[in-house]
């Protein structure tokens, strides 16, 4: 399929920051593929909402822990929007709220193989297809990393912390290795935002509440303030940003 409109693909997509990021996208006059692990119908609410934008918009299911898995979405959205022009890194998990000498192995490992593994892998198959050394027209990576690779994250996941403190340094190398393909490299590191991600992964639903006093500017962030620093970073506004770390936290 054929359109004027760029492509995105966003890993994540379904819900929180991706879902937001996408159906800003399609107001915005991008076309996207929205990639899912398992909630399906979540997916096609937020391809339902950026077709009613304007959009052309499908939702793809795939396990970013898993290369062949990422391999095919990519190939799935290229065939379906002909080519992209910009990729949005989002998908990741926390594990449990916890202390690391509390956590096992699998909890560490399910966090690391799809935060960090995954992340390089859809950046690599990023790279294969828009990079102009393979024939791409170049484009634009938007990583999505956490404030928690600073902070630290100590009694909750100091794992997760660990794991975007990796994508801090893959947007700066990528930045700098794709540079001259015409593709920019970039990320966004939210703070405390309001998503489900507090109760469903963490398991801890009063976070949101205990932390708020912490946050200078003394109110949570919206996924909708997410999303309009990762469109920004995304268009040619940000034609001469690669390698940025834009922190979206409120002042934490």
């Amino acid at each position: 399929m054929s359109s004027e409109r760029p492509g995105i693909l966003i890993t994540g997509g379904s819900r929180g920051i991706g879902a937001a990021v996408a159906q800003l996208a399609a107001r915005r006059g991008y076309d996207l593929a929205v990639v899912y692990k398992s909630d399906e119908e979540a997916a096609e609410r937020t391809v339902a909402a950026c077709r009613e934008a304007g959009a052309t918009a499908f939702a793809f299911q795939g396990d970013m822990a898993m290369e062949r898995d990422v391999v095919r979405v990519f190939d799935d959205a290229v065939e379906s929007l002909d080519r992209l022009s910009g990729i949005v890194n989002n998908a990741g998990i926390t594990g449990r709220s916890g202390r690391l000498d509390a956590a096992s192995a699998e909890t560490i490992r399910a966090c690391i193989d799809l935060n960090v593994t995954g992340a390089i892998l859809v950046a690599r198959e990023a790279s294969r297809r828009m990079a102009k050394r393979y024939g791409g027209g170049g484009g634009a990576i938007v990583n999505i990393s956490s404030v928690a690779a600073t902070l630290g994250s100590p009694g909750e996941y100091v794992w997760y912390a660990a794991s975007k403190g990796a994508i801090d340094s893959l947007t700066i190398g990528l930045s700098k290795e794709l540079a001259g393909d015409g593709i920019r490299v970039n990320a966004v590191s939210p703070g405390l935002i309001e998503t489900e991600i507090h109760a469903l992964s963490t398991g801890d639903a009063g976070r949101v509440e205990r932390l708020r006093p912490l946050i200078p500017m003394e109110r949570v962030g919206s996924p909708e303030e997410i999303a309009e620093a990762v469109l920004f970073l995304l268009s040619d506004q940000a034609s001469y940003i690669t390698g940025a770390n834009l922190r979206v936290s409120g002042g934490r």
